[in-house]
């Protein structure tokens, strides 16, 4: 084998000029690999990253209208949430892990010592940061004790901070809401949100729920003290990773139970079709929102995108897979005479088919690792570039490398197979009397 590998660098050496245009196909399939596969993976992980921003697997709850007659009662009838059901909710269903009222309402004059304006403003318990991925980078967040005591404090979008305090920071300054003076505790950290159901997080203001309902009570005409806008919930990881598994899968048999509904949406109907008088296969009577499918779904169409960038990588390695063997058909026909002599001192066929295997391989993986340090250059670079809020960067993960790796071998091999077998059937009479 020692000599078979001196021999193979020995014969690429003197060709230089043919084996470096027969890399080159190589190194450019590789390259595609890396490049394609980074490309893919850095959107996809951009991606989900501003999904993300509306929340990690939250089911969004809003009132609704029935559809249809139930216990008596008319169809087209308003169904109107109350904090009662979201204490029904929190302690009777399996699946979700938190949940949070959220009283919206917009057109709230606000004002600052440098600027006015017309803002929208939400209610919240502090468990709602968590599930609609609420971050500050200055201050701190609305906490249990700022609910209890209805105190009246406020967290402020970017954007709404911007319009009011320039670019100083709002932290520990006053705020007049409607004339109420409520003081800044945080600032919402930027968010690159591209979903919303009441307006953009960097627009908003965050007010503990309890000051909300004290300050700001809900005024329409079938609105109660006890009605709010929006039910946030956030089923438990392994509902929404079941979700994924069964929709990935494509078993949608598992994945949506009775009328069409997941588990969480069946659930949340079960529950509140009775204290509300509806048919829990009214899809009407509630507007719901699951994410996690959206998140899914956007998956399933990312990964399709990366497996098509994938399949045009590899038939590209393949082409550079042909022009090795091609190169080593003309090789063996150039070395006729000297496998006819080999042969006559003695050397086997097993021994020329050898030769020829380490010599494709050889060069081959050779290609392949000039191919793949230089796509991961090509990743470093770009990724020193300024990125769009959808693309998180070339990145290059370890799949990415198994996938190259396996590539490569796999064409090294089938690319030698064939001249190999042709160079070791050769007669040695019949070589020997080759004339080039």
């Amino acid at each position: 084998m020692r000599e078979a590998i001196l021999q193979s660098i020995e014969n690429l050496r003197v060709n230089k000029l043919r084996s470096l245009l027969t890399m080159f196909g190589i190194m450019w399939g590789v390259i595609s690999i890396v490049i394609l596969s980074a490309l893919g993976e850095g959107f996809q992980r951009g991606n989900q990253k501003v999904l993300e921003e509306l929340g990690k697997n939250v089911v969004i709850i809003r009132n609704g209208r029935t559809s249809s007659q139930a216990g008596g009662e008319r169809a087209g009838r308003m169904i109107r949430l109350t904090i009662d059901d979201v204490h029904a909710l929190k302690e009777r269903s399996k699946l979700i892990e938190s949940i949070s009222p959220e009283l919206a309402r917009g057109g709230v004059s606000v004002k600052s010592p440098y600027n006015a304006a017309v803002l929208q403003m939400s209610g919240i318990w502090p468990v709602f940061q968590s599930i609609r991925t609420i971050e500050v980078s200055d201050g701190r967040l609305i906490n249990e004790l700022d609910n209890a005591q209805a105190r009246r404090v406020v967290v402020i979008g970017r954007e709404a901070s911007k319009q009011l305090f320039a670019d100083r920071n709002p932290v520990g300054s006053p705020l007049k809401l409607n004339g109420l003076t409520y003081t800044i505790i945080g600032r919402v950290r930027q968010k690159f949100q591209d979903s919303n159901y009441s307006g953009q997080d960097d627009r908003r203001l965050f007010v503990p729920y309890e000051a909300m309902r004290r300050d700001f009570p809900m005024t329409g005409q079938f609105d109660t003290p006890d009605s709010i806008s929006v039910i946030v919930a956030a089923p438990y990881q392994w509902v929404a990773d079941s979700l994924r598994r069964q929709l990935d899968s494509d078993a949608f048999h598992g994945v949506f139970g009775l009328f069409g509904q997941t588990m969480v949406e069946q659930e949340i109907r079960h529950i509140l079709a009775p204290v509300h008088g509806f048919d829990e296969g009214d899809r009407e009577a509630l507007s719901l929102w699951n994410t996690a499918i959206e998140s899914v779904m956007f998956s399933k169409m990312i990964q399709a995108m990366k497996n098509f960038f994938l399949g045009v990588s590899l038939i590209t390695l393949a082409l550079g897979g042909i022009g090795v063997m091609n190169i080593m058909l003309v090789a063996v026909r150039e070395r006729t005479r000297e496998i006819g002599l080999r042969k006559a001192l003695g050397a086997t066929p097993r021994i020329i088919h050898r030769q020829f295997i380490v010599e494709g391989v050889g060069l081959t993986l050779m290609s392949g690792m000039f191919g793949f340090v230089a796509g991961i250059a090509l990743c470093k670079l770009i990724n020193m570039l300024p990125m769009p809020a959808r693309f998180s960067g070339m990145i290059v993960t370890p799949g990415t490398s198994m996938i190259a790796v396996v590539a490569l071998a796999a064409v090294g091999i089938l690319a030698a197979l064939y001249p190999a077998a042709r160079a070791a059937a050769l007669p040695p009479v019949e070589s020997l009397r080759y004339e080039a």
